[in-house]
């Protein structure tokens, strides 16, 4: 891709995003995988320091966004509703909608492994979008924009989530099999933004893996993983 494809591309992802970047360079480091970044002219850093930034501005303005929707509801509802809104499911589900992954650049390797769908990859360059949104403008640049596209995800459901926790505990105390087990099989990145890996497992059942930035949010969506390949089988 050369360069004046990659900012025509920049260009129609502003245009969805409904907002135009006083300074490019950020949109185009929040959507540069490690991979390649160091290999344009530009030496373009990898979006991992946006990420980090958007995670946290984006935890910040659904949080917000809770206390006004639901006035009435208490701390753990509230807790509940917003670990499902910051997951990494929700945050691709996003990306997947804006079509994050075709501008995502990636080397040639993780294109052919399918890197421009992989559901982590797809929430993080989404955070990256976000802190880039922030840097440029402020936290009403980042909000004009998290509100009203994850409004829909609000709305999908007006009872809190269940904690995927607890539900895949009562999906074991439910048949008589002791309580599930966690296991962090690995932990990567830097010590700022760290990556756990953890394994869900259920006695005489495959496990699943899930992964997250703290240990509680990897095994959430470990017991996620899990309780949808449970009740598929």
């Amino acid at each position: 891709m050369t360069s004046t494809d990659r900012d025509t591309g920049l260009d129609r992802l502003s245009d969805r995003l409904g907002y135009s970047f006083a300074d490019p360079r950020l949109l185009r480091q929040a959507l540069t995988h490690s991979s390649a970044a160091g290999h344009q002219r530009s030496e373009v850093v990898s979006y991992e320091r946006l990420e980090f930034l958007g995670d946290r501005v984006l935890g910040l303005i659904v949080a917000d966004l809770l206390l006004d929707r639901f006035p009435d509801e208490p701390e753990g509802a509230l807790a509940r509703r917003h670990a499902f809104l910051v997951s990494r499911e929700a945050l691709a589900e996003v990306a997947r909608g804006l079509g994050l992954g075709e501008f995502l650049h990636v080397s040639r390797g993780e294109a052919e492994g399918g890197g421009r769908d992989n559901p982590t990859m797809l929430a993080d360059v989404c955070e990256a979008v976000i802190g880039a949104l922030y840097r440029d403008s402020g936290l009403e640049a980042a909000r004009g924009f998290v509100v009203p596209t994850w409004e829909p995800l609000v709305r999908q459901d007006r009872k809190p989530p269940q904690d995927s926790k607890t539900a895949l505990q009562e999906w074991a105390q439910g048949r008589g099999l002791p309580l599930p087990s966690y296991t962090v099989v690995d932990r990567s990145g830097p010590p700022h933004d760290p990556q756990f890996t953890v394994e869900a497992a259920v006695d005489s059942h495959e496990g699943a893996r899930g992964q997250g930035k703290s240990k509680r949010l990897a095994e959430q969506d470990a017991a996620t993983q899990l309780l949808q390949r449970l009740k598929n089988a």
